[in-house]
């Protein structure tokens, strides 16, 4: 517990409480008629429990911040912004752009209604949370997820280094040029998925929409399922084992994908030298 605690309190004057350190909130509100921003702006090592939060920029470029049962409404816009050393739990976060140019960020527990989250972060650890929101994750480095529900559009694109496990995801054009990702034991649903991606393995994941997983590099696919995957492949380097039927693959450029069947494979293309293997027995086009 820090020295100072500040408890039962309303803030909404302008910085109510800039470059605090070493204090620990709760049971505060931070709303009313003063409309005040940037709370707790250049702070450091601060603790914030059991407290509302409905005005704009509350923690922008604090270090060591520690958020429990915490409200942020839709009017508690950009809420992190270049912070570092953080925790949230037990929190909902429902404002636009809660997350940018942080990094070493723990989320637990948490329900994040927000658009343009998490941009250009770096480390961030999300666990047991439920997302709404467009264009999340996106240019962010070094993300590890478990169990993390999302529905939203336009996710993880240029995102690196990353590893998701036990997660659902609907979607749709969800990492889009993604480098160095593992992802493992999830669901996928979406249009477009993962196009211009490289280096990037799903494992015993399902895969679910139309034109998945085209121009890629390095890409793997182990043990997966693939449902209402038509289109799928196209110029793509891959190596893939699936145990469901495909409905269409399209001119793979390279690679082996293994299926237990196809409806239809389509090689137009000169330049596409993907083998398919469908029950064992490499099949052309047909």
């Amino acid at each position: 517990m820090n020295d100072m605690v500040i408890k039962n309190k309303i803030f909404d004057e302008e910085r109510a409480l800039y470059g605090s350190k070493d204090i620990t909130v709760t049971d505060c509100r931070f709303d009313g008629p003063a409309d005040g921003e940037s709370a707790f702006k250049e702070c450091r090592n601060v603790v914030v429990k059991d407290s509302f939060f409905n005005l704009r920029y509350p923690f922008w470029h604090d270090d060591k911040l520690e958020l429990d049962n915490i409200e942020m409404t839709e009017n508690c816009r950009a809420a992190l912004w270049y912070t570092n050393d953080a925790a949230i739990k037990n929190s909902g976060m429902h404002g636009i752009k809660a997350l940018r140019e942080c990094s070493n960020i723990k989320i637990e527990n948490c329900d994040i209604v927000s658009p343009e989250f998490g941009w250009s972060v770096k480390d961030i650890t999300m666990k047991d949370a439920t997302v709404q929101g467009e264009y999340f994750m996106m240019r962010s480095d070094r993300l590890h997820f478990e169990n993390v529900e999302l529905k939203g559009k336009y996710s993880f694109q240029y995102i690196t280094d990353s590893v998701f496990e036990d997660c659902n995801f609907d979607t749709k054009d969800a990492f889009w040029h993604a480098q160095n990702v593992v992802v493992r034991n999830c669901v996928v649903k979406g249009e477009y998925l993962a196009w211009y991606c490289e280096n990037v393995t799903f494992e015993n994941c399902t895969i679910i929409g139309t034109q998945p997983l085209c121009y890629c590099k390095g890409l793997k696919l182990i043990n997966c399922k693939m449902v209402d995957a038509d289109l799928a492949f196209e110029k793509s380097e891959v190596e893939a084992t699936i145990t469901t039927p495909v409905i269409s693959i399209k001119n793979p450029l390279s690679g082996v994908i293994s299926v237990p069947e196809v409806s239809e494979i389509i090689m137009d293309d000169e330049n596409a030298a993907g083998k398919i293997i469908v029950n064992g027995i490499e099949k052309c086009a047909g």
